[in-house]
């Protein structure tokens, strides 16, 4: 049974509406002499009448109005309040690509895995998109790197397989890609939910998705480089060259064991990650050198 609107709820909903005008015109000025009146503060955080997803804030982040942005917060708005789909103002910023509303989001305190209602996260939105720059502040502030996707699916294996990782692969997004492994990504399944690992009788690893959607040779070494189990993916040997020699190199890997070097530098950087240090790297007090190593820094040669 529908309900009519009370006359109150009719007055909040026409200032909302007048509020909203005037971020959608990037008016920062108004926006914020309208704030200073009680009329206007009380609904800074209401989503607003029939039709209205979200409230002011995401109205700024949806255009990318930064100074209506600022303002905004500066009255007090809500930084992780959520539309009608449970997206936060970041997730709109994300999806947006507009780095500096999620730089200033991010700085006010916003949540960056967005909120937990959401199908979707800003870092699976920024890995799917490519924007290498958007996702590495995500993961500065602490995004979960291994987060997936809450849609059910219809089989366990496609949740597991629904990871940025797997996404940036899947698209092309090299710079993502290694990105998200330097930030601690899992390189097996993407996914640290032992319970629904568990539950699937043969998960799709990252390898082996890489070779199932004919992925570059780089994706293939920088897995291995990051500590990819080589014997976990069934190999599924196609005619097209460039997986012939993507397997080729997964059976060599197979056959060589990882130098010790190699393999201290990954129980470093997956202690890191177990006390959830590894997006603090920089901040470790060692020679330059050991850390470029464990950032897998190209090291400078000098000539004499």
């Amino acid at each position: 049974m529908l309900r009519l609107r009370t006359p109150e709820e009719e007055e909040s909903c026409c200032e909302i509406s007048q509020l909203r005008q005037a971020v959608f015109q990037n008016n920062d000025r108004l926006v914020d002499e309208m704030l200073c009146q009680e009329m206007y503060k009380k609904v800074i955080n209401c989503r607003g009448g029939w039709g209205i997803a979200g409230t002011p804030l995401h109205a700024a982040v949806s255009k990318g109005h930064l100074s209506c942005l600022q303002v905004l917060l500066a009255h007090g708005a809500l930084v992780d309040c959520v539309d009608v789909k449970a997206q936060t103002p970041l997730f709109a910023a994300v999806r947006g690509k507009y780095l500096d509303c999620v730089l200033t989001l991010l700085r006010a305190g916003a949540n960056p895995n967005g909120d937990t209602s959401n199908n979707c996260s800003p870092v699976l939105t920024a890995a799917r998109e490519g924007d290498v720059e958007i996702l590495k502040e995500l993961l500065k502030h602490g995004a979960e790197v291994n987060s997936r996707s809450k849609v059910s699916l219809w089989t366990s294996s496609a949740r597991v397989s629904s990871g940025p990782l797997y996404l940036a692969a899947v698209y092309g997004h090299m710079e993502c890609f290694k990105l998200l492994l330097l930030y601690g990504a899992d390189p097996d399944y993407n996914c640290t939910d032992a319970k629904l690992l568990s539950s699937i009788k043969q998960p799709k690893t990252v390898l082996e998705m890489c070779l199932r959607h004919g992925c570059g040779m780089e994706y293939i070494q920088l897995l291995i480089d990051f500590g990819a189990n080589v014997y976990l993916p069934t190999l599924i040997i196609e005619k097209s060259t460039k997986q012939n020699e993507a397997v080729e190199l997964l059976l060599q890997e197979r056959g060589n064991p990882m130098a010790l070097t190699s393999q201290c530098r990954l129980a470093v950087r997956r202690y890191l990650q177990k006390i959830n240090k590894i997006h603090c790297m920089d901040q470790l007090e060692i020679p330059t050198s050991l850390l470029n190593f464990l950032q897998y820094k190209s090291v400078p040669v000098t000539v004499l």
